[in-house]
C-alpha cells in the first residue's frame, strides 16, 4: 500500500496490485499512514489501534461521567482498560480498535442528538456509522439499532419529525458506507485489484456477502466450489501487474489481513483457547454461549455485574426518556450490549476478538450498576439486595470459566471467591442487621475489596501479553493467546528461494505465483516484491481461469510458481485446477537449486516459459 496511491486507495495485499485484503480501507489507510510517518517497522503499524485504545477509554470515561459521576466513570473506563480482549487487540494490528473507537464516537453524537434533539448531531453520528462501515463493513452496523432506537424515544421533538431526521441520517450512513465500495466497482477490473474472499470480484457483494450475512450464517470461502477452470471468472479479465518499487525490507513483520505461512490460521477448528468447537473456536450458538468457554474467557468477566446493573436502573424509576439523562444511557448501552450479545450468541462465523466491540456496554454499565445498586443499597427496598447478589454471581462466573479451562489459573479462584464472599456477606450482614450501625466509612471499603477480586483476572490477563511483548496473528485473550510470535518473530521466507527467484526471475513483473496470500506474506514481507496469490487470502477466490494464466505467462508477467501441494492456502484448498495446469505445464526445479536445507518440505517450485 505505500508503494503507490493505486495500491493504498484499493488496499492492495501485494506490491503488484493483484489482490486487495478482504476488508474495506479506512483502518488500513490509518496503518499505512503511520507508516509512511514513522517508517514501516511494528510499531507504526500497531500504533493506530494502540492510539484508538486509549482513546476509547478516555471516551468511553467521558460518556458514563457526564450522567452518573466521577465513580461510574472511573470504573468504567478501568474495566475497559483491562479488558483482556481489548488490550490483546489495541496491540495488534487487526482493526477493531479502530472500530471501537468510532463506535464510541457515535455513541457520543447520539446521545447529544438525544439530548438537544437537533439534527446536526444525529448527521454526525450517521457520519461515525458510516466511517465504522469503512473500517469493518457490517460489523459496525452491530451498535446503530442502538442509536437509533434512542433518538427515536428520547429527541426532544415530535414523533413524525424524529422519524424524518432518522430516515435522513439513514440515507447519509448508507452513502458514507458505501462510498468506497461503489468507487472500486465502477472501477475496471483490469484497472485494480481484485477484491479479495470475493466470488464475483464486487466490493458491494463482499460487504453484503463475506462480510455480512455469511458472519451470521456461518458460510465461509475455504473449500467453496473452484471456479478456476475456462469458464470459471465471471468478469472475463484479470487485473495487471501493478507497480511495486519500495525498497524497505519487513523482515518477520506482521502482515495486515493475512495469516500464516501456508498454514491453516491460528484459532481455526479447534485452536485458539478453551474446548468449545466451532468456527474459530468460538463454541456452538445457543442462549449461554458467551457464559461459557471458549466465548466467555473473552468477554464474560463483568457481565453478571453489568446486567444485574442495568436491571437496577431500568425499575429504578418509571420511564421518561426525553428527560431523563440517565435513562437515556441506559437505552444507548443497555441495546448496545443486548444487540451485540444476540449476534455473538447465534452467530457462526467471526473470530473470538471482534467480542472487543461489545467491551464498551459491558463497562459502561458495570461502572454504571456498580454506582446505581451502590445508591439502592443504602436506600430501602428489595433493590438493596442486587448489590452483594451481584458479586456473588460474578464472582461465582468468573470461577466458572476458570474451572471450566485452567488455563486462566486455577490460583486465581481464592483470591476472587474469599473477598467477593466476605464483601458479600458483610453487605448482606448490615441489612439483616441495622443494629450493627455498619456505616459507609466500612462499607464502601468492603465494596471495594469485592470489586478489586472482580478485576483481578482481567487484571492479570491483560498484564502478561504487555510483559510477554508478544502479538498474535489473530488476538486471543488468556493463556491460548500467548501462542503467538513476538512482535517481529514472525516466519520468514526461505532466503535460498529469494535469492533463486531473483536472480532467475528475468523481467518477470511477478516474483513468483503463489495459491493463497497465507504463502505469499513472508515473500513480501521480505522482499516487498510482486507476489501472485492466485487464490487471495484463503485460496479459493476465483480470480484466475487456466486461459488467464497462460496468457500472463505468455507475455512474461510472470514465470515462476511455488506449490505446497495442498490445492490452494487454505484448509480446503481451491486451485486444483491451476495447480492442475501448472503442473502439467511447467518444469520442476530441482530443490536443490532453491531450497535451504532448513526448510525441507517447503513446497515445489515450478518454471513456466513458454505455452504451446
Amino acid at each position: 500500500m505505500l508503494d503507490n496511491w493505486r495500491n493504498f486507495f484499493f488496499v492492495a495485499f501485494d506490491p503488484g496490485g493483484f489482490v486487495s485484503i478482504d476488508k474495506p480501507p479506512l483502518g488500513f489507510w490509518l496503518q499505512a499512514a503511520s507508516a509512511k510517518i514513522f517508517g514501516f517497522t511494528p510499531f507504526s503499524i500497531f500504533l493506530p489501534q494502540a492510539l484508538a485504545g486509549v482513546l476509547s477509554v478516555l471516551l468511553l470515561y467521558h460518556l458514563v461521567r457526564r450522567h452518573f459521576g466521577v465513580v461510574a466513570g472511573l470504573l468504567a473506563a478501568l474495566a475497559l482498560a483491562i479488558s483482556p480482549i481489548s488490550v490483546v487487540t489495541n496491540r495488534n494490528n487487526t482493526i477493531d480498535s479502530t472500530l471501537v473507537l468510532v463506535m464510541l464516537l457515535g455513541a457520543w453524537a447520539v446521545l447529544r442528538a438525544a439530548e438537544t434533539g437537533k439534527l446536526r448531531w444525529l448527521l454526525l453520528c450517521a457520519v461515525f456509522a458510516g466511517l465504522g462501515f469503512n473500517i469493518k463493513m457490517l460489523e459496525a452496523y452491530l451498535v446503530v439499532p442502538a442509536y437509533g432506537l434512542l433518538y427515536l424515544l428520547a429527541a426532544p421533538r415530535r414523533i413524525r419529525v424524529r422519524i424524518v431526521h432518522l430516515a435522513v441520517a439513514a440515507l447519509l450512513m448508507l452513502t458514507i458506507s458505501l462510498s468506497w465500495a461503489v468507487a472500486v466497482d465502477l472501477t475496471p477490473a483490469a484497472s485494480r485489484p481484485y477484491v479479495g474472499s470475493s466470488q464475483d470480484n464486487s466490493e458491494v457483494s463482499l460487504a453484503l456477502g463475506y462480510n455480512g450475512i455469511q458472519r451470521l450464517l456461518g458460510q465461509f470461502g475455504f473449500g467453496r466450489g473452484n471456479a478456476s477452470s475456462t469458464s470459471g471468472n465471471t468478469t472475463g479479465q484479470f487485473p495487471p501487474a501493478g507497480a511495486g518499487s519500495g525498497t524497505f525490507n519487513g523482515r518477520n513483520f506482521p502482515q495486515p489481513g493475512a495469516g500464516g505461512s501456508g498454514q491453516t490460521p491460528q484459532g481455526f477448528g479447534n485452536g485458539g483457547g478453551g474446548n468449545g468447537g466451532g468456527m474459530f473456536n468460538t463454541g456452538n450458538p445457543g442462549l449461554l454461549r458467551l457464559f461459557n468457554e471458549p466465548l466467555g474467557g473473552q468477554i464474560v468477566w463483568l457481565l453478571p455485574m453489568a446486567l444485574l446493573g442495568m436491571l437496577a436502573l431500568a425499575w429504578q424509576r418509571r420511564p421518561r426518556f426525553r428527560e431523563d439523562r440517565q435513562q437515556q444511557s441506559l437505552i444507548l448501552w443497555g441495546t448496545w450490549l443486548l444487540t451485540m450479545a444476540v449476534f455473538f450468541s447465534v452467530a457462526t462465523f467471526f473470530h473470538q476478538y471482534y467480542l472487543s466491540t461489545l467491551a464498551p456496554a459491558i463497562c459502561a454499565l458495570f461502572g454504571i450498576g456498580v454506582v446505581v445498586m451502590w445508591q439502592d443499597y443504602r436506600r430501602s427496598g428489595w433493590r438493596g439486595w442486587l448489590l452483594p447478589l451481584a458479586l456473588l454471581l460474578t464472582a461465582l462466573e468468573q470461577i466458572h470459566i476458570i474451572v471450566s479451562n485452567p488455563s486462566w489459573g486455577t490460583w486465581l479462584i481464592p483470591l476472587i471467591a474469599i473477598p467477593c464472599a466476605l464483601a458479600a456477606a458483610v453487605l448482606f450482614a448490615a441489612r439483616l442487621m441495622p443494629r450493627l450501625r455498619l456505616n459507609a466509612r466500612i462499607l464502601a471499603p468492603t465494596l471495594c475489596v469485592g470489586l478489586l477480586a472482580l478485576m483481578l483476572t482481567s487484571a492479570v490477563w491483560s498484564t502478561i501479553p504487555v510483559l510477554a511483548d508478544e502479538a498474535s496473528s489473530l488476538p486471543v485473550a488468556g493463556a491460548s493467546g500467548q501462542s503467538g510470535v513476538g512482535l517481529g518473530g514472525r516466519g520468514s521466507a526461505d532466503t535460498a528461494l529469494i535469492r533463486y527467484l531473483e536472480a532467475h526471475r528475468g523481467s518477470a513483473k511477478y516474483l513468483v505465483a503463489v495459491a493463497s496470500s497465507n504463502q505469499a506474506d513472508a515473500i513480501i514481507l521480505e522482499t516487498n516484491q510482486p507476489v501472485m496469490a492466485m487464490g487471495g487470502f484463503s485460496g479459493s477466490d476465483p480470480i484466475l481461469t487456466t486461459a488467464q494464466l497462460a496468457a500472463l505467462v505468455k507475455n512474461g508477467t510472470v514465470r515462476y510458481f511455488l506449490l505446497n501441494g495442498s490445492g490452494g492456502g487454505g484448509p480446503g484448498g481451491g486451485q486444483s485446477t491451476l495447480i492442475s495446469w501448472i503442473t502439467q505445464h511447467g518444469t520442476v526445479v530441482s530443490s536443490s537449486q532453491w531450497q535451504s536445507s532448513s526448510s525441507s518440505g517447503s513446497g515445489q517450485l515450478y518454471e513456466i516459459t513458454s505455452v504451446s
